[in-house]
């Protein structure tokens, strides 16, 4: 790996001719990323989280790459315009309300067989049933799995608020309900561990805490590898056939590949290496999504002012959701002002070697997030820019 003073030099030459502001993606460090989310995967297929890339062309170069296969997307309209952008294995992992969208799935044959959505209540397929439009396509369905940890009798809740559906018999019930409907098919369980995969367990100088969360995980990670066992073993009882198991994310992909019952595992956010990323022990990634903003102001010593930044990441509010800058190294926020809408004032002793028109290099605190704020994105091979490509926002794309 390059020193990040080596790395700073390489994207100023490369986008010297390029007006700020403006993302890259390092292809060099993204490869490399997917290369060890498939060594990590240890044999079973990556399949990507679309939500964390939001770019076809990167879509199709990592799936083009072995071990990885298939989509996971984040919207109905989503998954059907990849379906017609000629991606096959479109796996949507949110439930949906789309009833336009259901009404196009019902109706075309070529859609139904690469999209499978998400289910886990009957009133779910009550909406999609009330949305066909006459269309009377089998609609492959994947049922969605509870991962939360539950402790001291349930008093304590640690997991996303996502399925209903925790038990053995609560999952294969709802499969035999589905098998017992026309217009459906089960094909697959889902179950995203994100009490696991999403938090990392080594915080910067939060020694106490990052314990907590390592002896939190290691109790997550063996209660739900016996559950996830026990509910696939109930569903494979009502569907034989059934297709895939999909677990894990970009942190836990390692050990949730290890369980028998998994068949896939499923990736996103390595590939670019957000900030949120660099607080986990099990793994390291090099940062291969970034983006460059102008200074426009020099206010001071020990101060600079950039265009713009002010794009925080989704989840609960805290500093942990800013992009960092990142390069020069030793930048920080002033804290009385922060991520600005318009401008940003960035405090440290390099701010004194930047001038106006310099760029100042950051890093998202999360994925595809990034893609919402920029139309391209430019393509770096070395220190010279060898493509662009359009983002889902250059597309003219706006899912949610």
């Amino acid at each position: 790996m390059n020193s990040p003073a080596t790395d700073r030099a390489r994207y100023d030459r490369a986008t010297a001719h390029l007006d700020a502001p403006l993302a890259i993606v390092d292809l060099d460090a993204f490869d490399a990323n997917a290369d060890d989310l498939v060594r990590r995967a240890a044999g079973k297929p990556v399949r990507v989280a679309s939500k964390s890339v939001r770019c076809r062309a990167l879509l199709e170069r990592v799936l083009a790459r072995p071990g990885f296969a298939g989509i996971m997307s984040y919207t109905l309209a989503e998954s059907l315009w990849l379906a017609r952008s000629g991606f096959e294995d479109v796996l949507l992992a949110y439930p949906s309300t789309d009833r336009a969208g259901f009404g196009e799935l019902a109706n075309d044959a070529k859609l139904v067989g690469a999209v499978t959505v998400m289910v886990d209540d009957p009133a779910q397929l009550d909406l999609i049933d009330a949305a066909r439009d006459g269309g009377a396509e089998e609609i492959r369905v994947c049922l969605e799995l509870d991962t939360s940890l539950r402790l001291f009798g349930g008093r304590v809740r640690v997991g996303a608020r996502r399925s209903p559906l925790r038990e053995p018999a609560q999952l294969a019930g709802l499969a035999r309900a589905v098998a017992s409907r026309p217009g459906f098919r089960v094909v697959g369980l889902m179950a995203y561990e994100g009490h696991v995969a999403g938090v990392g367990d080594s915080l910067e100088g939060r020694p106490l805490r990052s314990r907590t969360i390592r002896l939190m995980q290691g109790a997550a990670r063996r209660e739900l590898a016996e559950r996830r066992a026990e509910v696939v073993r109930a569903v494979r009882a009502v569907v034989p056939d059934l297709e895939f198991v999909n677990g894990g994310g970009t942190g836990s992909v390692q050990q949730t590949a290890a369980e028998d019952a998994v068949t896939e595992i499923a990736a996103g956010s390595g590939l670019y290496m957000p900030r949120l990323f660099d607080n986990y022990t099990s793994f390291r990634g090099r940062p291969a999504a970034l983006f460059a903003q102008p200074v426009v102001r020099r206010p001071g010593v020990g101060v600079v002012t950039v265009l713009g930044g002010g794009y925080p990441a989704s989840g609960a509010a805290g500093a942990d959701r800013l992009p960092v800058p990142y390069l020069p190294q030793g930048l920080r926020y002033d804290p009385q002002e922060g991520a600005g809408e318009v401008q940003t004032p960035l405090l440290g002793s390099p701010a004194d070697d930047l001038l106006i028109g310099d760029r100042v290099w950051f890093r998202h605190a999360k994925a595809g997030e990034l893609c919402e704020r920029f139309d391209t994105l430019h393509l770096i091979e070395g220190d010279r820019v060898t493509g662009s490509a359009a983002t889902y926002r250059g597309e003219g794309r706006t899912f949610l």
